[in-house]
Formats: structure tokens, sequence, C-alpha cells
């Protein structure tokens, strides 16, 4: 069975953010793995505008075709004031159908709750965008060492089977969708 496409979307734009490095982290670890194929979108790699105008630029249609192309996502984002950073809502609302059908796994990281409360936050977002998350997630606490120095994550232990279970959840429900969308067109 063919690997299954998944964006990697680095959500921080925040100058000495912690979110590029765990999401390169998250990427090594995943790229491991035969069964999935990575494009990482770091979202510090877009030009968005501040404003959405009555016409998408190149860059969220850029941004969007990445989304229509994967199969499956996996979310990296820290929790500001619990909740999501602003640049990665602006993301996600360049597209619309392009979500549509398609499962997402979340990484989160923040200080005390780990980034859990940006997850909450972002599984409310999918569900009307029509994405099913995963119930198992990855997430570091910042301030009980979590993250070393450089903001990379541990590459055993706890983080490692935390990727392992949320990534075996994201490949089964991306090729169950996958053969889904192949069989009969997604309905929104």
């Amino acid at each position: 069975m063919a690997a299954l496409r998944v964006a990697t979307i680095i959500g921080s734009t925040r100058e000495g953010r912690v979110g590029e490095s765990v999401g390169r982290w998250f990427a090594e670890q995943a790229g491991r793995r035969a069964d999935v194929e990575l494009t990482v979108l770091d979202l510090a790699d877009f030009v968005f505008p501040a404003r959405l105008p009555e016409v998408a630029t190149r860059e969220m249609d850029a941004f969007a075709e990445q989304i229509g192309r994967a199969e499956a996502f996996v979310v990296v984002t820290p929790e500001y004031n619990r909740s999501f950073p602003a640049s990665l809502k602006q993301a996600i609302d360049c597209a619309y159908d392009e979500w549509h059908g398609k499962p997402a796994g979340f990484v989160s990281y923040g200080c005390r709750s780990s980034g859990l409360y940006a997850v909450e936050q972002l599984r409310a977002v999918f569900t009307e965008l029509h994405v099913v998350t995963m119930r198992d997630t990855v997430s570091f606490n910042l301030l009980d060492g979590g993250v070393d120095d450089a903001g990379r994550p541990p590459d055993d232990g706890e983080p490692a089977r935390a990727l392992t279970a949320m990534l075996d959840q994201l490949v089964w429900w991306g090729r169950a969708l996958r053969a889904a969308r192949a069989a009969v067109p997604y309905i929104s």
C-alpha cells in the first residue's frame, strides 16, 4: 500500500520559537516510518496577508494546494493564552474543501499544560472542517525538561511512545479515509 502523504504544519511564526525544533524532531522521528511520506509546511515560510482578501493570493493558493495534496496532517502547535496562535488559524482558513475527510494528529508544547488547551481548541476548528482528529497526542511541558536547551524533545521514552501511538492511529484513519474517498467522493 502506498505511503500516506502527511503534511506536518509548524504553526508558530514567533521569533525565538520552539516550534521549529519540535517540528523538525517530529519529522525526523516520523520519517523513519515506511508508511508515511512527509512534507513539512512551516508557516514562517509563508507570507499571508494581514486581512483575508476577496481573491486568494498566490501564497494562500500554494498553501491550500499543499493541504489538498496531503492525505493526513500533523499540526505542531504551541499554546498561547490557552489557545493556538493566530498564524495557525490564518493558515487553516486559507483552505476549506482541501481539509475535508482527512485525519489530523497533534504535537503540542507549552508551559504546565503542555499545549493541550491549544489542541482542544484545534479539535473544535477541525471538526467544523470535517477532519477526524486523533485521540492520542504528543505533548511537551517546556518548564519541566520536556525539551533541551535547543528546544528539542528527547528521542526516546514517553515522547517516542506517544508519537508511535498517534502515528499508528493517523495511518489507520488516513488509509481508511483514502479508501472511502476513492470509493465515494466526500460530501461536505
